[in-house]
């Protein structure tokens, strides 16, 4: 008598059988809600890129004839590519400063306990609730003194100095989830505290770096405030400060204004596509082997 063995779908196709997607109706619902509050205007936006000053002020919405004028104009603008390289050199460098100090200083505050961690994280949020228009004159003088007016280096240490303290915040959480057995367990193998960070903690945090440096390549590719300040020269403004230019005291150029928008916000959009797949990763993938 002959038996027939019955294997598993897992077995036979080597992967677990698929399941159904639950179906959210909540989730679904709240899902829609934030595309449309945060798709509306990113659409109206597109939309008054392609009209014509006439139609904004006057037209009736929807109904009007598209014409890429303020596209033509844009990429005929002199200052578009010296502002475009402006704000990634301010953008990347920042990013890569901030990075660079605030992750060996979030792994130290996350392995310090008792009341030294409060005091260092209290002087940083205090830090974080300080103006930004408190720190203008100051850093004017003193880029004034150091002759770093009117220069890229200028942009990203204010940037850097501004960042650093949220940086160091938003990364010790990462750090503080790593087990301190990963840790153990390299000590024992023979690494070294600085091998160990290098070798161990990094590659298990890299989604949380990325995750943060994108943020922080997102807010110093838009910011605006020391731009308009530190730099003297128009000719030298970075995009957030060129895309202030459409706007005077005779009124504001609305194709150009969104123009410039779309086209600042590319990079954004090829950085985000890019790093999507890093920062959808587990926070430990990559700790066990």
């Amino acid at each position: 008598m002959t038996s027939t063995a019955v294997v598993p779908p897992r077995l036979r196709s080597g992967r677990p059988p698929r399941r159904g997607r639950r179906r959210e109706p909540v989730a679904a619902g709240i899902r829609i809600a934030l595309y449309v509050i945060y798709g509306l205007p990113l659409l109206w936006i597109l939309l008054t890129s392609i009209k014509q000053q006439g139609d904004v002020l006057g037209g009736d919405g929807l109904l009007f004839t598209p014409t890429l004028a303020a596209y033509q104009d844009a990429l005929a603008n002199p200052q578009l590519p010296t502002a475009l390289l402006q704000s990634a050199q301010i953008a990347i460098g920042t990013t890569l400063l901030v990075l660079l100090l605030a992750t060996p200083f979030a792994y130290a505050l996350a392995r310090v306990n008792g009341w030294t961690a409060g005091i260092v994280l209290g002087v940083l949020i205090f830090l974080q609730m300080v103006p930004q228009t408190s720190n203008i004159i100051p850093l004017f003088t003193v880029f004034s003194r150091l002759h770093l007016l009117d220069s890229t280096v200028s942009l990203v240490l204010a940037d850097t100095a501004m960042l650093l303290p949220w940086a160091t915040l938003l990364l010790r959480p990462f750090f503080a989830a790593v087990p301190d057995a990963i840790e153990e367990a390299a000590a024992i193998d023979g690494a070294g505290r600085i091998r160990t960070f290098l070798a161990v903690i990094l590659p298990i945090v890299r989604n949380g770096i990325a995750t943060v440096g994108s943020l922080i390549f997102l807010v110093a590719w838009g910011e605006f405030l020391y731009a308009i300040n530190l730099f003297v020269s128009p000719v030298n403004y970075p995009m957030s400060a060129l895309i202030a230019q459409q706007t005077s005291g005779y009124g504001v150029d609305w194709p150009a204004l969104m123009s410039f928008a779309v086209i600042s916000s590319v990079p954004l959009l090829v950085v985000y596509v890019f790093s999507f797949r890093l920062l959808r990763e587990g926070l430990t993938v990559g700790s066990v082997k």
